[in-house]
């Protein structure tokens, strides 16, 4: 029996890149690794293959695990590289902190210290905020730093800002993890090689995400340095992250990775958030749209802005997207791999209209 499509499949938003579909590639490929068996738990020449695809792009000695979603690489992650009492320090706007149901706290068991950063982004001065307290036994220690890129305000660090967190982290002998759920859009934003802004600067272990550039259901952990990071084989199940059938998992991640699919797709996803910025703007200079202000710069594919009072649920009504700060009006449009120009452009005239009644 195929099963009928029971949504509006011209509907789009901007809520977020996980509203999206599969790309029609990584779809190509699950098929592709379907006919006949497989070792299970990952001994499959899909992600023996991954293990090639993942050395070809941040070097030789690297080892990836892959998992079912981003909260799940993110805390099997951090959870390899601590002891029962270490803690990590991360922004106060970070995903560990902010929108995992308190998971890292939960299930890892892991003391999040959250310094407020108003871009989104560390620095080695942010960072000392936290990074203290080492043999007090009444501190939980901080022996982590974790970052995100492209951050959850759609801001970007350059190689040399995370060089100098993971000296500086380094230098107080503690790790350096990257949330890369977007990880594609940086390297897309930045047109460096995934290394460049990695390993090569000093992170130890990458969470790198899929699911939101196109995969339907991909992560994994990437340890790049291997003392960083210990008993993931055994996390990974205890975390009920370990897939039976790992090579579809592993078969989308090649797909995006093996060529350029994943420059791709976030080549255009941010190229639609840098065009519904741009329209915004000329709509503001011209009068069109009123009471607009953005409150981040649009760096990967992102718009966050304020809007007057009750355009928010207006527009709503048209294109679904989420409040960031309700309290002071503040929104976030995320346009995702499949976004078009003219759902942009009907966005903005929609805006247009609410904002000059």
């Amino acid at each position: 029996m195929i099963v009928s499509t029971l949504h509006d499949t011209a509907v789009r938003g901007f809520a977020s890149d996980n509203y999206s579909g599969v790309h029609p590639e990584v779809l190509a490929a699950i098929g592709a690794a379907n006919d006949g068996h497989q070792i299970a738990y990952g001994e499959d020449a899909y992600t023996a293959r991954l293990q090639e695809v993942f050395a070809h792009h941040f070097g030789e000695g690297v080892q990836a695990f892959p998992v079912f979603n981003g909260t799940g690489a993110n805390v099997t992650g951090l959870q390899s590289m601590l002891p029962r009492w270490g803690a990590v320090v991360a922004a106060s706007t970070a995903h560990i902190n902010v929108d995992e149901g308190g998971a890292p706290e939960r299930v890892a068991g892991i003391k999040i210290l959250n310094v407020p950063a108003d871009d989104g982004k560390l620095t080695p001065e942010l960072i000392d905020r936290e990074a203290w307290g080492w043999g007090d036994e009444h501190r939980a220690q901080p022996l982590v730093v974790s970052i995100t890129q492209s951050t959850e305000l759609g801001t970007l660090y350059t190689p040399d800002e995370i060089r100098a967190i993971a000296d500086h982290a380094h230098s107080l002998g503690m790790r350096v993890h990257l949330d890369g759920a977007r990880i594609s859009n940086a390297a897309a934003a930045l047109d460096l090689p995934l290394r460049a802004f990695t390993r090569d600067v000093g992170v130890d272990v990458l969470s790198f995400g899929g699911t939101k550039n196109g995969a339907l259901g991909a992560e994994a952990v990437v340890v790049l340095e291997p003392t960083a990071s210990e008993g993931l084989l055994f996390l990974r199940k205890l975390n009920m992250q370990l897939s039976s059938k790992m090579r579809f998992v592993s078969a989308q991640l090649i797909a995006l990775l093996e060529g350029d699919l994943y420059l791709r797709n976030a080549r255009h996803s941010n190229a639609m958030a840098a065009r519904l910025r741009g329209e915004v703007e000329a709509g503001i200079a011209d009068g069109s749209i009123r009471g607009v202000a953005f409150t981040q710069p649009t760096q990967s594919n992102g718009v966050f802005a304020t809007v007057p009072d009750g355009v928010a649920d207006a527009l709503r009504e048209s294109f679904r997207f989420y409040d960031w700060d309700a309290a002071r009006n503040e929104v976030r449009w995320m346009c995702s791999f499949d976004t078009h120009e003219d759902d942009v452009d009907a966005f903005v005239r929609e805006l247009a209209r609410l904002t000059s009644a």
